[in-house]
């Protein structure tokens, strides 16, 4: 499932150092602006303390997590809808992800130069959200020029309505708001919306790059970002990634919980922002577990057992027949799938079932 999550944000925010710890890709991080001309891909695994759980029981030959797709983009400057720097190759490469993870300087160091020679990060938000915003109301403006005749004269009852969600979106980006503010009560307005494909409506992260000291509660900056963002559909990370950076380079994962423990964080915040990043893409978990391997697997939130089914193999989706389910926390208080059986807790579900994120799933199919 190729869905990604595209690093955004001006140039030397950390965007390419915080790639490199997510990735162990090797993004160049200079300090010069334009450092990450092409972007970089990232498959990156996705913490889950549930397959170890669950090893531990059955003792598999193999463990296998889920992924999920990161992408540093080059980092954007004012003037970028018009073309400016690398504005056309940017707003390219932020259309094709799926979600946005917004960094954004919450510190202060006088040996990294600033675009704008100070640090704001609620004007660099503003400064990124201008650019979308302008990009996509040139995309607005051009499908109402297409639809507007044919709503306002013609009987056509679904130009009507698109002309209706387009004035929407056009009304919020007026006033500077971005698309993702305007909420669809109707099933057919929210397809007509996603449907026009706009940058500034696509889920968002903002994640603030502070110092060590601040890692934990934040700083000034941070709580100008939440009150910058308060009304919006989205969510704040604070990450340390300079801090990230020297954890990534320990060896053993004990040396890194050590330096964790240290600083008083219990996860570290790249597995927090990877958690985060799948579920902002509106992924969930299910497992499957077997003396072969215990495995995640990634499907979209909501979807039914056959398309779950799928995942593993097509096959599973077109002779789908059941779904045999544990609950994992079943899994784990009673320790075998046979326990589970015995104490009548795998319940056996058809094609309607909807799948829930942590599910121990084996599937019955027959082509």
């Amino acid at each position: 499932m190729a869905l990604q999550c595209g690093i955004v944000g001006l140039p030397n925010v950390g965007k390419s150092t915080l790639f490199n710890c997510l990735s162990n890709a090797k993004a160049q991080a200079a300090n010069f602006p334009f450092c990450t001309i092409e972007p970089n891909v990232g498959v990156i695994t996705v913490p889950d303390e549930r397959l170890n759980k669950l090893a531990e029981l059955i003792h598999p030959q193999r463990i296998v997590p889920t992924t999920v797709e990161i992408v540093d983009i080059a980092g954007l400057v004012k003037g970028a809808s018009k073309g400016e720097g690398l504005g056309n190759k940017f707003l390219a490469n932020i259309r094709e992800t799926d979600a946005i993870l917004h960094v954004l300087r919450c510190f202060d160091d006088e040996n990294v130069t600033h675009v704008d020679g100070s640090v704001n990060p609620v004007r660099d938000k503003e400064i990124i959200d201008y650019e979308l915003q302008l990009k996509d109301l040139e995309t607005i403006e051009n499908r109402i020029q297409k639809v507007q005749k044919q709503a306002q004269t013609g009987g056509d009852k679904v130009a009507k309505q698109t002309y209706e969600v387009l004035m929407r979106f056009k009304e919020a980006l007026d006033q500077g708001k971005s698309a993702r503010t305007v909420q669809f009560d109707s099933k057919d307005d929210q397809k007509i919306a996603r449907e026009v494909f706009l940058l500034t409506s696509k889920p968002v992260l903002y994640v603030c790059n502070v110092d060590e000291a601040s890692a934990i509660n934040g700083n000034k900056y941070v709580d100008m970002v939440r009150e910058a963002t308060k009304d919006e559909h989205a969510e704040i990370l604070i990450v340390a990634a300079k801090t990230e950076s020297d954890i990534a380079e320990l060896e053993t994962y004990e040396d890194r919980q050590m330096f964790l423990e240290e600083i008083g964080l219990t996860e570290s915040g790249v597995s927090r922002l990877i958690k985060s990043a799948y579920k902002l893409l509106n992924l969930e978990t299910y497992l499957t577990a077997g003396v072969q391997e215990v495995r995640a697997w990634t499907y979209l939130k909501g979807s039914k057992a056959p398309q779950c089914a799928g995942v593993i193999h097509t096959d599973f989706e077109k002779g789908f027949i059941r779904a045999e389910v544990i609950k994992y926390e079943d899994f784990i208080k009673y320790g075998s799938e046979a326990a589970v059986k015995e104490a009548g807790k795998l319940s056996v579900e058809g094609k309607e079932y909807i799948v829930q994120d942590g599910d121990v799933m084996h599937f019955r199919f027959n082509v």
